[in-house]
């Protein structure tokens, strides 16, 4: 890990897709706060042009190829080598449909983009992360839905979902002088849904649910989005490291959460359900 030379009162921010809907609440937010934000893009657009006129500094990075991905990480190091919080926030719905019915090659692409290529990132940017005695540094990464169900044509984009929730946890218990943290935004209006409106009946009951919430505008609000990764990156690593919060779900925020939190480090993490369940005879047998 390498100490930063520069002021210690500004932080420094990465954000993979900076350029996306996430990515550039998050950088106006934080450039707003005076933060040093360094991104990148997959294809430059009005809000990668707006980025870098307010300040940002952002480089191409195309997840789908990974010795493109390595490039870009190195690149982000050797312009600013030390940071203080990590976001990824790309996320590719495609393909949609039964497994069965996908091309293989499209579904594995959909793990490199949502699961390998963010894990190849952090692997190559850990390194240069700044020391903080006071508070670690934070790699923040999205979850999506299919964590506590299934969700039906949708499986790479879930499995991949799934794999980072777990990695978060792993990554906690391996490296102890950062926060890993994953958060589960809901249903936002961005461009992600787009692949679903396109998908039509190849999307199965989602098409209909998604199109009728994005219609009644049944979306969570940007700001609260960037509320609460303001309220993750700020907070304690035995409230928030190796967990995985709903933005809609939990009452995040509050010290009656923290607290609960402290308490029982299994919170929040993925566990197998029912463990303690016994028939009735093996419950008076081990009685």
């Amino acid at each position: 890990m390498v100490r930063s030379n520069q002021d210690e009162t500004q932080r420094s921010a990465r954000i993979v897709a900076a350029s996306s809907d996430i990515g550039h609440a998050i950088s106006q937010r934080w450039m707003s706060k005076g933060w040093n934000v360094l991104g990148t893009y997959r294809t430059w657009s009005p809000s990668a042009d707006e980025l870098t006129k307010q300040g940002a500094r952002l480089i191409k990075c195309d997840l789908s190829d990974s010795l493109a991905v390595s490039t870009s990480a190195q690149e982000l190091i050797s312009m600013c080598p030390n940071w203080d919080v990590l976001v990824l926030c790309p996320g590719a719905l495609d393909p949609v449909g039964p497994f069965t019915d996908t091309c293989f090659d499209d579904w594995e692409n959909s793990l490199m983009v949502n699961f390998t290529s963010q894990l190849r990132i952090i692997h190559d940017m850990l390194p240069s992360r700044r020391v903080n005695p006071d508070l670690e540094p934070c790699v923040l990464l999205f979850a999506g839905s299919g964590t506590n169900n299934a969700a039906p044509n949708y499986s790479a984009y879930t499995v991949s979902k799934i794999a980072l929730i777990k990695m978060c946890e792993l990554l906690d218990a391996e490296v102890t002088d950062t926060r890993f943290v994953i958060m589960g935004p809901g249903t936002v209006a961005t461009k992600i849904h787009e692949p679903t409106m396109r998908a039509g009946e190849q999307a199965g009951t989602n098409f209909q649910r998604t199109a009728d919430r994005l219609a009644r505008n049944e979306t969570a609000p940007m700001d609260r989005v960037v509320d609460c990764c303001d309220w993750i990156v700020d907070a304690p690593r035995s409230v928030v490291s190796g967990r995985n919060f709903s933005l809609v779900f939990d009452q995040w925020g509050t010290s009656e959460l923290d607290d609960r939190l402290v308490q029982d480090p299994n919170m929040y993490k993925l566990r197998r359900f029912g463990n303690d369940w016994l028939v009735e005879s093996e419950s008076n047998a081990t009685g």
